[in-house]
């Protein structure tokens, strides 16, 4: 936890309590940051002034994007359309492999350059056509107070609202926060607690938590994505533990993405994912009754495409970003066989295909 000497500003949060001690605890996520008067938690965004929790970052950004809404990645939430992406600083893991550390472990104010209020957001996002607008390169639960009150000034203009998210949190702010999203993209790092204390600084229960609270209380869109790192989360063992589970405890219709590593941050050393870890993974999924496992990271068509469960054709072919052939009707059901795919599909799918668009907000 850090101490700035400068005079910390911010907006009134709710989700803190007062120690015997006198020190404020953070009750967001279960790292529990208890802080003195002027201190930070771990996840630098979150702070104690005046005996009570600020979020520092709130109406401030890393910058906006607009992107393909598979890049989140999300495969089975209107396929094909834009998704206007922004992020803050800061994080609540500290992941070793981040790949986007330069924003997740920012300490420079520099990098909040860009600002926007919740109504700019959502009017950026309709100024730009995008369908959704995705919390994303940093952790939402982090800036939930600015992510909720962005989702529901988005909301009012038709707008939907997508978390891409590590899912470390606690109950009650994860009961609050997603009743404002429509779609969760749920990093699902590991399955195993070693890697989780090991690599993340955090711990898997949580996450779990999350996954099934996500999936069984809320109407939200769930996908999960696991980055594949060689010799740490690949075994065969660790991917049928982890698959089984899901199938178990959040069902077959939870689309599974197995993405590739490539060394960043404080893990250079290790070597990239190769393709054949991919298929593997995706290859155990199904074989323990995922309906849809993708591959990420890689060009693979097989591997990032959507294939109706029911009687195998191809339903939504993908080469990257880009959708090619499609094979549902307006209801989301195969055209050969008229099994439902499981998803939020519009009665055609959109055509931003692989661009990527900068947004400046004024």
């Amino acid at each position: 936890m850090a101490t700035s000497s400068a005079q910390i500003s911010g907006v009134a949060t709710r989700y803190w309590h007062q120690l015997d001690d006198g020190r404020i605890q953070c009750d967001v996520c279960p790292r529990a940051c208890k802080l003195h008067e002027g201190q930070r938690g771990l996840c630098f965004v979150r702070a104690c002034r005046d005996d009570a929790i600020v979020l520092t970052t709130y109406g401030r950004s890393s910058g906006f994007c607009v992107d393909p809404i598979e890049k989140k990645p999300l495969n089975h939430f209107l396929p094909g359309t834009s998704v206007l992406s922004f992020g803050t600083a800061g994080c609540n893991l500290a992941c070793k492999f981040c790949q986007n550390w330069d924003i997740s472990k920012s300490r420079e104010w520099d990098t909040l350059a860009d600002q926007a209020t919740p109504g700019q957001l959502a009017e950026a996002a309709l100024a730009s056509g995008s369908q959704s607008i995705a919390f994303t390169y940093n952790d939402p639960v982090i800036f939930m107070e600015y992510a909720m009150d962005a989702a529901d000034a988005c909301r009012e203009k038709g707008i939907h609202t997508v978390a891409v998210t590590a899912g470390y949190m606690c109950d009650d702010p994860r009961r609050e926060f997603y009743q404002h999203i429509d779609a969760a993209n749920v990093d699902l790092k590991a399955f195993t607690e070693r890697f989780y204390h090991k690599i993340t600084g955090a711990h898997l229960q949580p996450v779990l938590e999350t996954l099934q609270y996500i999936r069984h209380e809320t109407d939200v869109w769930l996908e999960i994505t696991t980055l594949l790192i060689p010799g740490e989360n690949d075994s065969d063992e660790e991917l049928n533990n982890m698959t089984s589970w899901v199938v178990e405890n959040l069902g077959a219709d939870v689309p599974m993405h197995f993405t590739a590593f490539h060394p960043d941050w404080k893990m250079l050393d290790y070597p990239h994912t190769p393709a054949s870890t991919l298929a593997r993974a995706r290859d155990i999924a199904m074989n323990n009754g995922v309906h849809f496992a993708y591959t990420g990271n890689v060009h693979d068509r097989q591997g990032g495409s959507t294939w109706c469960h029911g009687c195998g054709e191809l339903l939504i072919e993908r080469d990257w970003y880009h959708l090619l052939k499609w094979q549902l009707d307006e209801s989301g059901r195969c055209l050969n066989c008229q099994t439902l795919c499981p998803g939020v599909f519009a009665a055609a799918p959109g055509d931003w295909q692989g661009k990527r668009q900068r947004v400046v907000i004024r």
